[in-house]
C-alpha cells in the first residue's frame, strides 16, 4: 500500500485525506490552531492515522494546500522529518495544469487551484465550485479547465457570529432551516434570516456568475464544511462533493510526482 497524505489547511478546519493510489481510504476534519507546532501536528496526525491501522512511518508522500502560513511551515517540517523528503506545497512554481486567467495569479490560493482542477476532471466545464468555509468561495472554471476568477463572501458561521456578538439580546441557534420563513419566535426568526438569507446570497451570486458565462450553462458543485447544510436549499447547485479539494490536491501531487 502506497500512502499519500493530502492536507487542506483552512482558517477554521484542517481536512486530511489518506490515499492509496487514486482511492481515498479515510478523511478527517480537525479544528485549525495556527500555533500548532511540528510535534503537536505529528501527535495529531499519527493518532488519526492509527484509526485506520496506519502510522506516519507508512506515509510515502505529503501534499499540502494551506492558507495559514504558520501551519504551512509546521506541516512542511513534519513531512521533512517523518518522510525524509519535502512535502509538495502548492504555490508558485508548482505545476498545476490550470491556467490562471486573473490579474494577479500569485494571489490565487491553493484550495481554489485544487478545486478548479478536480471539478474539471470530475465534471467538465464550464463549472462553478461553491466552497463553504470561513469564507464562501465561488470558483469559476472555463470549458478548457482554466480558472477564471470568482467571488468571496463571508462564511455562514462568520456572518452569524458577528450578529450574535453585536446584538446583546440575541442568542446562538443551530444552522438548520426553520419550517417556514416567517418566524413565530426569536429562534426561528434568527434561523430564517441566517439560513434562508444566506441561501439568497448564494443563489444571487450564482445567477450573476452563470450569466457572465452565457450561453454556456455551468455545472455547479458545492464543497466545504457547510455544503451539506446550504446546498440542498439553494437552487442551481447540482451536487455536493465533500472531497473535491482533497481530490484536487491528489491530482496536483500526481502532476508533480
Amino acid at each position: 500500500m502506497t500512502v499519500l497524505l493530502a492536507a487542506d489547511v483552512g482558517n477554521t478546519n484542517i481536512v486530511l485525506g489518506a490515499y492509496d493510489g487514486a482511492k481515498l481510504v479515510a478523511t478527517w476534519r480537525t479544528a485549525t490552531r495556527s500555533d500548532q507546532t511540528e510535534d503537536e501536528l505529528a501527535i495529531m496526525v499519527d493518532a488519526l492515522l492509527a484509526r485506520e491501522d496506519l502510522s506516519l512511518d507508512e506515509v510515502d508522500a505529503v501534499v499540502l494546500g494551506s492558507v495559514v502560513p504558520p501551519l504551512t511551515a509546521s506541516f512542511a517540517a513534519l513531512a521533512e522529518r517523518a518522510l525524509d523528503r519535502p512535502a509538495l506545497v502548492i504555490g508558485p512554481g508548482v505545476k498545476t495544469g490550470v491556467r490562471l486567467r486573473v490579474d494577479n495569479p500569485s494571489e490565487v490560493g491553493a484550495d481554489r487551484i485544487a478545486n478548479t482542477l478536480a471539478a474539471h476532471r470530475r465534471y467538465g466545464g464550464p463549472a462553478i465550485v461553491v466552497d463553504f468555509g470561513t469564507t464562501t468561495n465561488f470558483d469559476v472554471v472555463s470549458a478548457e479547465g482554466d480558472f477564471l476568477g470568482g467571488a468571496f463572501a463571508p462564511g455562514l458561521e462568520v456572518s452569524a457570529e458577528s450578529l450574535f456578538v453585536r446584538a446583546a439580546r440575541l442568542f446562538r441557534v443551530p444552522f438548520a432551516p426553520p419550517a417556514a420563513a416567517i418566524g413565530k419566535n426569536t429562534a426561528d426568526c434568527l434561523r430564517s434570516g441566517i439560513v434562508f438569507g444566506y441561501v439568497g446570497l448564494v443563489e444571487g451570486l450564482l445567477v450573476r456568475l452563470s450569466g457572465e458565462l452565457e450561453p454556456a450553462t455551468p455545472r455547479i458543485v458545492a464543497t466545504g464544511g457547510l455544503a451539506s447544510t446550504i446546498a440542498p436549499l439553494a437552487k442551481g447547485i447540482e451536487r455536493v462533493d465533500e472531497d473535491l479539494t482533497l481530490e484536487g490536491l491528489r491530482l496536483l501531487w500526481e502532476l508533480n510526482a
